[in-house]
This record gives structure tokens, sequence and C-alpha cells, in this order.
């Protein structure tokens, strides 16, 4: 199962967390494993690349796991990319099931 972890600090996303595999289908095969890292994934990188949002980034692809730890200064167009994020994946948990992909968001 994948889950993802959301943390928000006064109204602002303050990380991402994604980790493991959806076991859907064989690697190489899972779609849902694909479509959660490339939401993840792009996400991350849109938030540098278009937002210039200071952020560290982790992650270790054998375990599937990823972190994105969101700095300050807050940029709020951050908030629209994140908020995109979580349609998707929750749009993917709904339509392959909770036990695929497990979506938490949590204030902080």
């Amino acid at each position: 199962m994948i889950t993802v972890t959301i943390c928000k600090e006064n109204q602002c996303f303050t990380k991402i967390q994604c980790k493991g595999h959806a076991g859907y289908a064989k690697h190489g095969q899972d779609i849902v494993c694909a479509a959660v890292s490339i939401l993840v994934i792009n996400t991350i990188n849109a938030l540098e690349a278009l937002v210039a949002q200071p952020m560290q980034v982790e992650s270790d692809e054998e375990t599937g796991f990823i972190r994105c730890s969101i700095d300050k200064p807050y940029h709020k167009e951050s908030d629209l990319l994140i908020q995109t994020m979580i349609m998707g994946i929750q749009s993917i948990s709904e339509q392959y099931g909770k036990r695929y992909v497990d979506l938490t968001i949590k204030e902080v």
C-alpha cells in the first residue's frame, strides 16, 4: 500500500510524504503506483521550477519513499499545486480503493 501524508500548519502545507508500493500489479506494471508517483514527483518539480518554493527533498526509489519538507517563506501559489496533487491522489484512491492508496491530511 502507498501511504501519502500531507501536513499543514496554520493553513500552509509543510510536508508531503509518500511511502510504499501499491501492490496493484507486479513491479513495472503497477498503474496505481505509477499514477501516484507521477503526481507527487510532478508536484515537487513544479514547486521548485514554477514557484521557487524553498524545500528539502529526500527519496529512496527502492522503498518508494519521498519526503518534501516545505521551508519558509511559503508561497501561496504552492497551495494550488499541492491541492491539485491531493485531488488526483483522492481520485486514484476512490477509483482503485483504499487498500492500494491511503491519503491522510494532518493539521500539526
